[in-house]
């Protein structure tokens, strides 16, 4: 097997500028030369038609950089992390045929160990079983009885988790029966150095990121996507647990008001936001980049092409 291409990983939480730095730095790396190609690292862009909601790469995006992880699956269908992992071994394949550089951006953390630092996927416990039992449980129970017994029974794994990902904690939670909060594999290793690099925005600010993405997600037609989504999907799917979804549904039903959605999508955004801090604060090696800077795209290159030329 060849050997892997250079991996830069670019990583953050919600709203802090990942998408537009990736390209940014896809462009300028081009400018000298040097071909690269975005990996996205999110579990929710996986799912087609989710575009909105997810703030997935625009079309015309896509034309100027090449994307993978994009688009894989329906939202009624399942994805977990060793389907992620094996999608980017296929996308790290052909950037090594093409003497190209991988961008693995994105904010899920699982996702970007999982690549990064060669998380043994194939080892994490998996019972079709008592994994049938906790879907049947959230779906009839619903998502904060499994956080509640998760955070009990398996608090470091809870740490770890997204606890608003009503596909996460059931994966992790295993049977709820005896002692769970066993370690995560040691990871394998990516088969080279690999540039961490991760941006971050002071709190406030990134609270008033988040309330203006929200709004501006709604007023480009999420309620429409969402509407156009349920109509051919089982709205009950866990994809539509995510973000912004599930409060569009609460307006389509006639629940929520625009404004309260708005709101409530911004609040769990914010929430989401505080742990996949608490997850970056655990990966050691990461350069952090304060987003709203004026150089963090010269950090950034100036990072990657000394990276690349070590």
């Amino acid at each position: 097997m060849a050997a892997p291409p250079p991996l830069i990983v670019l990583a953050g939480s919600t709203a802090t500028g990942k998408t537009a730095l990736s390209l940014e730095l896809a462009a300028a790396l081009g400018g000298r030369g040097i071909h690269s190609e975005i990996i996205s690292a999110d579990s929710r862009q996986v799912y087609r038609g989710m575009d909105i909601g997810t703030a997935k790469a625009t079309a015309e995006e896509r034309a100027r950089v090449p994307h993978h992880g994009l688009d894989l699956v329906d939202p009624d269908r399942p994805f977990s992390v060793a389907d992620f992992q094996a999608c980017a071994a296929e996308a790290l394949e052909a950037l090594s045929a093409r003497g190209a550089v991988a961008i693995l951006a994105g904010g899920t953390g699982f996702y970007l160990r999982a690549v990064a630092r060669g998380l043994a996927t194939d080892e994490l416990p998996w019972d079709p079983v008592v994994r049938g039992g906790l879907d049947a449980r959230l779906a009839a129970e619903g998502l904060d009885a499994l956080v509640t017994d998760l955070r009990r029974l398996a608090p470091t794994r809870a740490a770890a988790v997204a606890l608003h990902n009503s596909r996460r904690v059931p994966a992790n939670g295993r049977d709820f029966q005896g002692p769970h909060d066993a370690p995560l594999p040691e990871p394998r290793g990516y088969g080279r150095p690999v540039l961490w690099l991760g941006l971050r925005v002071e709190p406030t600010t990134l609270r008033e990121r988040i309330l203006a993405r929200a709004r501006a997600q709604f007023d480009a037609g999420l309620i429409d996507e969402t509407a156009g989504l349920i109509a051919r999907f089982d709205p009950t799917a866990p994809s539509f647990s995510g973000i912004g979804y599930a409060e569009a549904i609460g307006v389509i039903e006639g629940r929520l008001t625009r404004e309260e959605a708005v709101a409530l999508d911004a609040h769990r955004n914010v929430a989401f936001a505080r742990r996949q801090a608490t997850w970056f604060r655990r990966e050691p090696d990461i350069r952090w980049l304060d987003a709203t800077d004026a150089r963090p795209l010269q950090d950034a290159l100036a990072t990657a092409i000394a990276y690349l030329e070590a």
